[in-house]
This record gives C-alpha cells, sequence and structure tokens, in this order.
C-alpha cells in the first residue's frame, strides 16, 4: 500500500473544521478515513461530576497527545486501530471504541493540530478555517445545546471564560504553520482546490 497521507483541518470552535473534513471524506470516498482530535481528551472518570465540568476543554492540556501519536505511529506502519469515543456529557470515554484502517488519506480535524511540531512533522496538507467571533459563537452554542446536553447559559459562560481566550492564544496563532487559510463559509471553488491539492500530495 502507498504512504498513509494525514491531511489536518484546523481553525476555532464552530469555524466549520468538522464541515469542511466531512466534506473533503465524501470527495475521497473509500480512499479516506476519519480521526477526531475530540476523541482524545483525558478520561476525567476520577474527578467528582462537579469538578469535570470546570476543566479548561479548550486548553491543549486537556488532550492526550501520546495516545494520539501512538495512533498515528500504527497508522503509518498500516495497522488497524481502535480509537477512542469521548462522551461529553460525561468528560469521560466510552467503554466501545472505534476501528480505523489505514487508508491512503487520513482525515484530522481539532482545535491544535499544528500547535506541536512533532505532528505537524507528519502532515501532508493541513488546512486552518478562519471564521469571525460571533459566527463561531452562534454555532457552538447551537451545537452543544442540541448534541451535548449542555444549557445555552453554560456554553456562553465557556466561551467567555475559556473558549476565546484559548482561541487567541493557542489556536490562532496556528495560522503560521497551515499550508493553505480558507474563510468559512467555503466557496465551492475552494473546496474543489483544496481536493485537488490533496490529492497533489
Amino acid at each position: 500500500m502507498s504512504q498513509c497521507r494525514f491531511i489536518a483541518v484546523t481553525g476555532g470552535s464552530g469555524s466549520g473544521k468538522s464541515w469542511l473534513g466531512a466534506a473533503l471524506m465524501a470527495e475521497f470516498g473509500t480512499a479516506a478515513s476519519h480521526l477526531s482530535l475530540d476523541d482524545f481528551y483525558h478520561d476525567l472518570g476520577h474527578l467528582p461530576e462537579a469538578a469535570r465540568g470546570e476543566v479548561n476543554f479548550d486548553d491543549p492540556a486537556a488532550i492526550d497527545w501520546e495516545a494520539l501519536r501512538e495512533v498515528l505511529e500504527c497508522l503509518e506502519r498500516g495497522d488497524p486501530v481502535r480509537l477512542p469515543q469521548y462522551d461529553f456529557a460525561s468528560h469521560t470515554r466510552r467503554v466501545a471504541t472505534r476501528r480505523l484502517e489505514r487508508a491512503r488519506f487520513v482525515v484530522l480535524d481539532g482545535l491544535w493540530l499544528l500547535h506541536h511540531a512533532w505532528l505537524r512533522d507528519k502532515l501532508a496538507l493541513s488546512v486552518f478555517v478562519d471564521c469571525p467571533e460571533a459566527e463561531r459563537l452562534r454555532r457552538r452554542v447551537a451545537r452543544d445545546v442540541l448534541t451535548r446536553g449542555r444549557s445555552e447559559d453554560s456554553v456562553l459562560r465557556q466561551f467567555t471564560t475559556h473558549v476565546q481566550p484559548m482561541h487567541q492564544r493557542f489556536v490562532e496563532p496556528q495560522r503560521q504553520w497551515a499550508t493553505h487559510c480558507v474563510n468559512s463559509p467555503l466557496p465551492p471553488q475552494v473546496q474543489a482546490e483544496l481536493f485537488a491539492a490533496c490529492l497533489a500530495t
């Protein structure tokens, strides 16, 4: 099998990373697999439930980077892997895992995929998705209330105290390392150009 190519899609919370990742996956079809950095949050089952919600999930330290490194290295060797699955309602990892097969392309999406040099070195192509703060907040509220069982007040409070300050500190600086920077919402022609760039890697 040819070399596995890692394609990273990063940007702020609510910027459209997952949407772009899914769009690329649809274009690649069976030639690609998908991996979300969100599933690599540390399991907080050892903490009381009240304390789990106080953890800053918008700091890269909340991620189990060594677990991600092991997964990527397995894929580079051509081995299938079992991916963790994170439960955002309880802030714990689910018992069930997801099997991921090696593919020609592996599309990763997440907040800090360009934060570590060792991870940047593994990427064939990287995309930073830019989106205005107000729109990211609107999308974040809609997502977390609907799919993560959060109240609107708690989402707004977290965005103000954690999300946006950490965006400025850790997410925005990644723009300098991205091979491609795009604006959300993404025009169809830009999506087509990104797909072509991925194929050319």
